[in-house]
């Protein structure tokens, strides 16, 4: 009977004491039940959209990199451009109890259900690079000053043209990134806030007519669909004209610019290739600018924006506030999602060598 009751007890603490602990947040192991401390070497999920361009195999590689080095397991998937796998991903990275989520959406408004169900199973998200909308449960965004991106090409085309030295007027044509992707009116919207005074003014002159952002999108950022575009405007527009200068935000669509150009006959004495602008300092564009085809790309050190954005989930799972720079700009529709800026760099012939070389981006042998 001694013993029956001694056990009673027994229980009865138990459960007193892990009634108290609950009430305070933790749980009888001694942890919290929003400790996310205990999810260091825990399996972090990375949701990329595609391995056709070079730029998002290295995002991937060095935000596996970085989040190994802080001590988590991780899991890369790959949406090759389809919203629907990516969302199936995720779903089954969720499965697979990821204590974490990093993801570079493919389609910015596709993935509000299953980021709910990342929130339902306590799962921090961190938006790389491009923002999700429509969602409250994106905890924080890595990027670049998108703003600045455009800015940086538009004032490229002003000063290549000599447009502040009142040159011209000069023909241009206008690219834009996906309709899908979040950071495509801030690259458009920065460009234009330089160019539209100089269009304005007839310095600039768009002979297609098209400068509205829904007329010149590219549908998944694809040089394909860029060349055709461009086929199209030539053969449109340019009959007894010449192109000077083509804002391309994106170097995948220029290489696609450029052969268009170079179908038409550019890249002559007689009719030299125009101003054709880029972004990601991509291998292939970077040769291309060497050799003098395109002529400028906004370089962002990647490297840079993996470090943020594994430190960012690091830092949610451990309790701790991540390091943000930015917290009115990003409005997702839902909420504002405070952010970390990194900065966007011009890069040319004249100074790639320092820049990319120096900087340990790429080495001479690699872009030989």
């Amino acid at each position: 009977m001694r013993n029956r009751r001694a056990a009673l007890a027994a229980v009865a603490s138990a459960a007193s004491l892990a009634l108290a602990l609950s009430a305070c947040g933790q749980n009888s192991e001694g942890g919290s039940k929003d400790d996310k401390g205990s999810a260091k070497g825990g399996t972090i999920g990375i949701a990329m959209p595609t391995k056709s361009s070079e730029r998002w195999i290295a995002d991937g590689n060095n935000v596996v990199k970085d989040l190994k080095a802080k001590g988590y397991q991780t899991k890369l998937v790959y949406g090759e451009d389809d919203p629907d796998q990516q969302v199936s991903q995720i779903e089954n990275l969720i499965t697979q109890g990821v204590k974490g989520l990093i993801i570079a959406a493919i389609d910015n408004k596709s993935l509000n259900n299953v980021l709910q169900e990342a929130a339902d199973a306590n799962i921090p998200v961190i938006a790389y690079d491009r923002l999700i909308l429509g969602s409250k449960n994106v905890d924080y965004y890595a990027s670049f000053d998108n703003t600045k991106v455009g800015e940086l090409q538009a004032n490229y085309i002003v000063d290549k043209l000599g447009l502040k030295d009142g040159k011209g007027p000069f023909n241009i044509e206008l690219f834009a990134g996906s309709n899908d992707d979040n950071n495509t009116k801030y690259f458009f919207n920065g460009a234009m806030s330089v160019l539209k005074p100089y269009i304005d003014s007839k310095k600039l002159v768009v002979r297609s007519g098209q400068t509205a952002l829904n007329k010149v999108t590219t549908l998944r950022w694809d040089g394909a669909t860029a060349q055709k575009r461009m086929d199209d405007i030539l053969t449109s527009s340019y009959k007894s004209q010449k192109v000077d200068a083509v804002l391309s935000p994106y170097d995948g669509i220029s290489i696609g610019i450029l052969s268009s150009l170079k179908s038409d006959g550019y890249g002559s004495k007689s009719k030299p290739l125009p101003v054709v602008t880029g972004q990601d300092a991509e291998l292939a564009s970077v040769k291309s600018i060497i050799a003098g085809e395109q002529t400028q790309t906004v370089y962002k050190d990647t490297r840079k924006l993996a470090d943020v954005a594994a430190g960012m989930v690091d830092d949610v799972l451990n309790s701790k506030k991540p390091e943000v720079n930015d917290t009115q700009t990003y409005d997702n529709g839902s909420k504002v999602v405070p952010s970390y800026l990194l900065q966007p760099v011009s890069v040319d012939k004249t100074n790639y060598e320092d820049v990319l070389v120096k900087g340990g981006y790429y080495t001479d042998a690699e872009l030989k």
